[in-house]
This record gives C-alpha cells, sequence and structure tokens, in this order.
C-alpha cells in the first residue's frame, strides 16, 4: 500500500491538522507570554487554559471522552513527560 505523504510520519495525522495543532499552540503561547506580562500569577494563567480547553472540548466531545483525554495528560504528568519538556520548571 502507498505511504499517503499528506501525514505526519510521527503520528499518522493529516498535514493540515499538524498546521492547526502548530498555529493554536503559538497562538496559546503569545497569550501566555501576555499574561505573564500582566503579572497574572502561574496557577490562575494554567487554571483558565486548562477550564478553557475542557470546555471546548465539551464542545465536541462526551464526558467520558473528556475524561479519558483528562486521564492520559495525568499519565503524562506522573510519567515526568511535562518535567522533561520544562527542565527549568520548579520540582
Amino acid at each position: 500500500m502507498p505511504h499517503d505523504h499528506s501525514k505526519t510520519p510521527e503520528n499518522d495525522m493529516p498535514a493540515n491538522e499538524m498546521n492547526d495543532i502548530s498555529h493554536a499552540g503559538a497562538v496559546v503561547d503569545k497569550a501566555i507570554e501576555y499574561m505573564t506580562g500582566q503579572n497574572l500569577p502561574s496557577l490562575a494563567i494554567a487554571s483558565a487554559l486548562l477550564g478553557g480547553a475542557v470546555g471546548m472540548l465539551a464542545r465536541d466531545m462526551s464526558d467520558e471522552a473528556i475524561v479519558n483525554v483528562l486521564n492520559n495528560a495525568i499519565r503524562s504528568v506522573r510519567n515526568g513527560e511535562f518535567r522533561a519538556a520544562a527542565p527549568e520548571a520548579h520540582h
């Protein structure tokens, strides 16, 4: 079967979806930068972003699917994946 070059090899996600995720991530990074510049505490920023993210998921996903997404995030935290990505973070 021929390889579909419109998908990224690392996770088989269509390239346009990866571009959308990258664009959304850049917008979120700018929002975080802005809020940090407004001297908002990290916990307030993160709580607002998490609440907004869960609200976005609730538009298109069942509660059980949202719980699965959150459980995956919890596993990533427990496995140290976020600490590895941000070594300057406080432990």
